[in-house]
């Protein structure tokens, strides 16, 4: 077993790295165009800046000598070490809006995350380049990054599979990476495109839509208004947000499989069933909660359950009302939503519905044995599919690593005096990349808690494992593979 483990290898990682830098310089030219478009131009030069020092480290990093193939510890470090250097290096420009660089951080963190946490309780003042860039990143950070990397920088072959690895569904990486990271990208952008023309025609402002229509795609939440959806005027326009949070959180190669095979293939998806029911249910039970414990009508507590269910359940955050003020009945109902997410392959956050189902399959095959005879083979399937135990083993995995981080981080809180309930709202929030805040999250938030929310965003982001190998001592030293 230890003669099969290698350690990564520096150079591969730097040029692998150095090549994500530079589609975040890309990447990074449309805040700056918008910023100059709007006229901030302080705002523009550190832009300016940030694009010209991330594309020069990028591009010498690039032209450093590599073997042809790159480790799958090597692919998640350089994932996990872009995800920790874009938010570093955006927080600059980011602070030119009046937040202190703990702040800016805990924005960029929760932009690139797509969480959509946030210290800044007034927004609707702030500059719209401001409000522009932290939606960007979200939307960035939803697939952005890294399928822009394989789609079109990546040569095409086993580095690309390992890189572009976005939680392959099924069988569906067929044909090379490159072409799966392009069919997502474009269902990507179209999805992005339709919510800011329909949102635009239903008289939401054409800014408006762009900035909900970034955040909801990649189901990120970050709204332009104080008050999130509640400060859109229109119930439809609520509605449409929402909805377009649903397909960020649906597989999206689901889309382009379904283009090819009809609408059959959506309407038998088993994650996309479960999606839509484990959402109503959420739906129904914060209803009810809202009608009987927080003094709503039935028409309003139908309607604001809906809205926030599934807002919870695609990992949004949008919200319709004032979470801190919920009863302990719909927040609890919330925390399970926000911890299951949506689909794999999607832009959502949380365990993933496919890991749910596949654990809810090992449990009925353990019961189905109790009441076979010894020499009987019972094995896990799914869609008529039979689940390896690979899959078993990292559904198990996810799952665990998420329960644990999770309950450490809600000790911190506990131990520094927070409401249990509350916090563990906040905590399952940021690990599931949400964004819906019980009211402990705010610029007085002491600095430490702060931190633990930053590294849960970023644990739930990458879903863990990613973190776990950079930090693994033997990740770094040992053997190496030599080519």
């Amino acid at each position: 077993m230890r003669a099969l483990r290698y350690s990564v290898r520096p150079l591969p990682v730097l040029k692998y790295f150095g090549q994500l830098c530079i589609v975040l310089a890309v990447l990074t030219l449309v805040p700056l165009v918008v910023s100059i478009l709007f006229g901030d131009y302080r705002v523009a030069l550190r832009y300016s800046v940030v694009v010209v020092g991330v594309f020069v480290a990028g591009f010498f990093l690039r032209r450093l000598p590599t073997p042809k193939h790159i480790q799958t510890n090597e692919a998640m470090v350089v994932t996990a070490l872009i995800f920790l250097f874009a938010p570093m290096v955006m927080a600059w420009p980011t602070m030119a809006s009046g937040l202190s660089f703990i702040d800016a951080l805990f924005e960029t963190i929760s932009g690139i995350t797509t969480t959509g946490l946030s210290t800044v309780a007034l927004v609707a003042d702030k500059p719209a380049t401001f409000l522009f860039s932290r939606a960007w990143m979200q939307w960035v950070g939803g697939l952005g990054i890294v399928i822009l990397f394989v789609a079109t920088m990546i040569q095409p072959g086993l580095a690309a599979k390992r890189i572009g690895c976005m939680e392959d569904y099924e069988e569906d990486l067929v044909g090379s990476a490159r072409t799966h990271a392009r069919h997502v990208l474009v269902v990507y952008s179209i999805l992005t495109c339709f919510g800011i023309v329909v949102l635009g025609l239903l008289g939401a402002g054409w800014f408006n839509s762009v900035i909900y229509s970034l955040s909801a795609v990649s189901t990120g939440g970050f709204s332009p208004h104080n008050a999130s959806l509640a400060g859109l005027s229109s119930q439809w326009l609520q509605a449409v947000v929402i909805l377009l949070s649903i397909a960020g959180a649906i597989p999206l190669v689901l889309y382009f499989r379904s283009f090819k095979g009809g609408r059959r293939v959506l309407m038998q998806d088993r994650q996309l069933q479960w999606l839509i029911v484990s959402g109503l249910a959420a739906a129904l039970l914060v209803a009810l909660f809202l009608f009987t414990q927080d003094g709503f009508s039935w028409t309003q507590a139908l309607r604001h359950g809906v809205l926030n269910a599934f807002s919870a359940q695609s990992t949004a955050g949008f919200s319709t009302l004032d979470i801190s003020e919920l009863g302990a009945g719909a927040k609890v109902t919330l925390i399970f939503s926000m911890f299951l997410g949506g689909g794999v392959g999607s832009t959502a956050g949380g365990i993933k519905i496919l890991r749910l189902l596949i654990l809810a399959q090992v449990v009925y095959i353990f019961l189905q044995r109790a009441s076979m005879p010894k020499q009987a083979v019972a094995g896990a399937s799914l869609g008529g599919r039979r689940v390896e135990a690979d899959e078993i083993q990292n559904a198990l995995s996810i799952v665990f690593v998420f329960v644990i981080f999770t309950a450490i981080s809600w000790l911190v809180f506990v131990g520094m005096g927070h409401n249990a309930l509350n916090s563990l709202f906040e905590v399952v929030s940021a690990i599931g990349t949400v964004g819906l805040s019980s009211g402990i999250t705010g610029s007085e938030l002491h600095p430490v808690l702060k931190g633990v929310l930053c590294a849960d965003m970023l644990l739930g982001r990458l879903e863990i494992l990613a973190w776990l190998v950079l930090f693994y001592p033997r990740t770094w030293l040992g053997r190496r593979l030599e080519e």
